[in-house]
């Protein structure tokens, strides 16, 4: 499966703008350097989400569903449920074995990825939501219960990729938010540089602030892409 992914669309470019109108001009502004979006909770509560959704796949392009379902297992399924049919490639959940369970069994056409551990947290952030372990070991038994729940791929940081490939094997997707450049100031604490996000085993990269918020967006975007088709060569 990795290396059947086309390699334009591994870059998913992270759509948290205030609402349609903004996410069109973005779209725009990128133009063919970016074919994947991922929409967010911001754009959903913004109103008009789903019109965005069928405007995006009349400009061929792939979306990712990125609402992180949390509720009762019958709830999620449903929720899933009304994804399918609608052109959407992925959707996140993040809870437990039931609630993945009820979500890869109503998924239609839609892949589910199981969200492991955000790219926001540290070990002191689990630590105070009472998780007595290390990251790392959170992440890989989240992707193996992932895995036997029926869905088809984690997302998960790039530190993590290359324990859960050897965990998970080459069937079974990750998709690699956190992407910064050596530097980094903001919120994100476990991230990596795209090149080696793939080095150490993702399928797709999630890109947002680095691209949105640049004085030369589509620039940015295409940067990444070269970046990409170089470290996935080998793949």
């Amino acid at each position: 499966m990795r290396n059947e992914i086309p390699v334009r669309e591994r870059l998913i470019f992270a759509l948290d703008v205030p609402g349609p109108s903004e996410a069109r001009a973005m779209v725009e502004v990128l133009g063919d350097s970016v074919w994947f979006f991922k929409l967010g909770l911001e754009l959903f509560m913004a109103g008009g989400y789903f019109d965005l959704v069928d405007w995006l796949r009349k400009q061929g392009k792939k979306i990712f569903v990125d609402l992180k379902f949390f509720d009762v297992p019958a709830t999620v399924g449903r929720a899933v449920k009304q994804l399918s049919g609608r052109g959407i490639t992925f959707a996140t959940i993040h809870g437990n074995d039931a609630m993945l369970r009820a979500a890869a069994d109503s998924k239609g056409d839609v892949m589910i990825l199981a969200v492991t551990v955000l790219t926001s947290l540290d070990r002191g952030d689990l630590d105070d939501l009472g998780f007595d372990c290390d990251v790392e070991t959170l992440v890989v038994s989240r992707a193996r219960r992932a895995v036997e729940c029926g869905c088809d791929g984690v997302v998960a940081s790039g530190q993590e990729a290359r324990v859960l490939r050897d965990v998970v094997g080459d069937g079974f997707l990750i998709v690699t938010p956190g992407i910064r450049p050596i530097d980094n100031d903001d919120d994100q604490k476990r991230v990596v540089t795209a090149p080696a996000a793939f080095a150490n085993g993702a399928d797709y990269i999630v890109v947002g602030r680095p691209i949105r918020d640049a004085d030369d967006p589509r620039g940015v975007a295409e940067n990444i892409q070269k970046q990409i088709k170089q470290a996935v060569s080998g793949i």
